[in-house]
């Protein structure tokens, strides 16, 4: 395989963020590349990955030897060994967890989700998001799967108390049918899930996408099924310390989205705060003590 000694088991991305302040302009933007699409790297060529960086097939080939590895194919066979390990299901993976420090593991499998969620995204894209949950002529819909479903129902509640016609998608088919069926053309789904996917989310998107919705999807990678169908796709990195996927990357996702539509909204969502505080403390519903 491609690692150097010394370094077994170290992914791609971690050679990545410790290499990252040695690494020429070029080299960096192909380092970009592949925090933001690790599957490009492991099932792409090397002008696939420079034709995404806009860099020469020598930087994809130098970066790969600067991170440690034989070249472009030993870098692949690493991104495609923890590709691989991902897709396992968390009763394979609960039998493979490493002794040691879980806190430490954490923090630093944490720090690292939310810093590859965010600082690969492409501003454009994230801007082309945020105008369309921001719009008020467009209805929201907020649908996630299982495993996120409490962190996607927190931002939808947020979405809810700056602009109106914001809508969380859950409970039983009929429910969910119900919920998709008020969408209308140009309306809005904001859709989170990470493999192993729902099937009842896809076939739910699915039908709203025919029916002319735009898809916001948040997911791990382009081969995503929620990937294929989006108007917008953002990446959302959900390796975890233990047999199961790693939210903190969406959470941190999901409260940038929040806050851009926020700033997008401002005059209006400040009054809409100012009413949703005035009847807060009418109902006493809250308190600081």
């Amino acid at each position: 395989m491609g690692d150097e000694p010394g370094t077994p088991g170290e992914g791609v991305a971690a050679r990545i963020r410790a290499a990252s302040s040695t690494l020429s302009p070029a080299q960096r933007r192909v380092a970009d590349a592949v925090l933001a699409d690790p599957q490009l790297v492991a099932f792409g060529t090397v002008a696939d990955l420079a034709e995404e960086a806009g860099a020469s097939g020598a930087s994809v080939v130098r970066l790969a030897t600067r991170l440690g590895y034989h070249g472009f194919v030993g870098m692949q066979e690493a991104a495609q060994g923890e590709l691989s390990d991902r897709l396992r299901p968390a009763a394979s993976r609960i039998r493979d967890l490493p002794p040691g420090d879980v806190v430490a593991r954490a923090l630093t499998t944490s720090m690292q989700a939310v810093e590859a969620t965010l600082a690969g995204l492409d501003r454009s894209v994230f801007g082309h998001a945020v105008d369309l949950l921001a719009d008020p002529e467009r209805s929201v819909a907020v649908i996630a799967g299982t495993a996120g479903a409490g962190i996607a129902g927190h931002a939808g509640d947020e979405l809810r108390m700056v602009r109106s016609g914001v809508e969380v998608v859950s409970g039983t088919p009929v429910a969910v049918g119900q919920s998709i069926a008020r969408l209308g053309r140009g309306d809005v789904v904001l859709a989170l899930d990470l493999r192993r996917y729902d099937h009842w989310l896809l076939d739910a998107v699915d039908h709203a996408v025919r029916e002319g919705a735009a898809l916001v999807a948040l997911t791990d990678g382009p081969a995503s099924p929620l990937a294929r169908r989006a108007r917008v796709l953002l990446v959302v990195e959900g390796e975890g310390i233990g047999p199961f996927d790693n939210y903190v990357g969406a959470l941190a996702l999901l409260a940038a989205l929040v806050a851009g539509v926020s700033e997008a909204l401002r005059d209006d969502a400040t009054e809409d705060l100012d009413r949703v505080e005035r009847t807060w403390q009418s109902l006493g519903a809250l308190t600081d003590g």
